[in-house]
């Protein structure tokens, strides 16, 4: 099936969840157009605000006009892929323009925070497609086990490097930085983030 067809199947989707209760979300994968329920945790959501916060500050400096923001979804029509990062570093003019998707060749980043349910969905799908797509950084934090990996320098389907890292670290992203000593891991408790439950 053509992107063209499929990109409407995923518009029809999109219409058909905003009547549903709860928060949808809808991707063009592998396999086609796909609708999905969103259940982020409250430490899903507060990693990524985090996160956001950190890199506004610094695209004030090196990309003026850009932001980090949650959720549109990115699309490259010839690679017929539409996905929904859980955040992207792109102009924030492109966020006024008319549409659904924005175009990946506006997108500097992009970041991910696993969830417990789908974590091959991140490490494996995604993995290919966001360098295939051209995106330069793609930052995966896995709360499961507070880790930490950026990818960079897409060739192909894949990234030449991956650099590991664990919560605590200041982790290098791009020309960026993230300081990650406040991320949480899913089922730990008080404020050691690698601590008991």
């Amino acid at each position: 099936m053509d992107y063209s067809k499929m990109r409407a199947i995923a518009e029809q989707l999109g219409a058909y969840a905003e009547q549903l209760e709860g928060t949808w979300s809808v991707e063009i994968g592998p396999s086609g157009p796909i609708l999905a329920m969103m259940c982020p945790s409250k430490r899903h959501e507060g990693t990524i605000r985090r996160i956001s916060k950190q890199l506004d500050r610094q695209l004030l400096t090196t990309h003026p006009g850009y932001g980090c923001v949650p959720g549109p979804e990115v699309e490259h029509p010839a690679l017929a892929r539409m996905r929904r990062p859980d955040a992207v570093v792109i102009p924030e003019d492109v966020l006024d323009e008319e549409g659904l998707a924005v175009d990946a060749s506006h997108v500097l980043a992009v970041v991910e925070i696993v969830s417990p349910s789908n974590p091959e969905n991140d490490y494996v799908e995604k993995i290919c497609e966001y360098p295939a797509m051209g995106i330069a950084h793609y930052m995966i934090v896995d709360p499961r086990k507070g880790t930490i990996e950026v990818h960079s320098d897409p060739c192909g389907d894949r990234y030449r490097h991956m650099d590991p890292y664990i919560y605590g670290d200041l982790v290098p992203f791009g020309p960026w930085q993230v300081e990650t000593s406040a991320f949480r891991r899913y089922g730990k408790a008080g404020n050691d983030p690698n601590g008991p439950v």
